[in-house]
């Protein structure tokens, strides 16, 4: 009996010691699916800004967000017709899409990820150019 309950009290106390991998609860997610190809940077989402303010299935339930970096097919159109982010960044419940470098803040180049960094290791300053588009595949 004694064995066991050390054997997991020293588990408990490795988890909260030794370093873990980052998780989208704790991290932000990185949105390369189209925005190299269009000469936009990446869109850098604060998962852990959204997730302190809402349960999960605010957005993986009820908005359709599959849960996996990129899963899901978004573009400024279903953004602009109330799908996906655009069901609060509507200038109503949030900002709007006019304001780009809000989301289109990540360096050029980047993949879509989970990244578990801050947002500051991830967003390009708005001085730098982002030189020539990628031509499309």
């Amino acid at each position: 009996m004694f064995k066991s309950a050390l054997i997991g009290l020293l588990s408990m106390l490795a988890v909260l010691v030794l370093p873990q991998a980052a998780q989208a609860e704790y991290a932000d997610v990185v949105i390369n699916n189209y925005a190299d190809a269009a000469g936009m940077r990446p869109a850098v989402f604060p998962h852990w800004y959204h997730r302190i303010r809402f349960r999960c299935k605010v957005c993986h339930a009820d908005l359709g967000f599959k849960f996996k970096a990129g899963g899901n097919k978004i573009t400024m159109a279903k953004i602009i017709d109330g799908k996906f982010c655009g069901a609060c960044h509507n200038g109503e419940i949030s900002w709007s899409v006019e304001n780009c470098g809000m989301c289109h803040s990540g360096i050029p180049g980047t993949p879509t990820q989970i990244h578990g960094s801050t947002v500051q290791r991830l967003v390009a300053p708005t001085y730098k150019s982002l030189g020539k588009p990628k031509p499309a595949k």
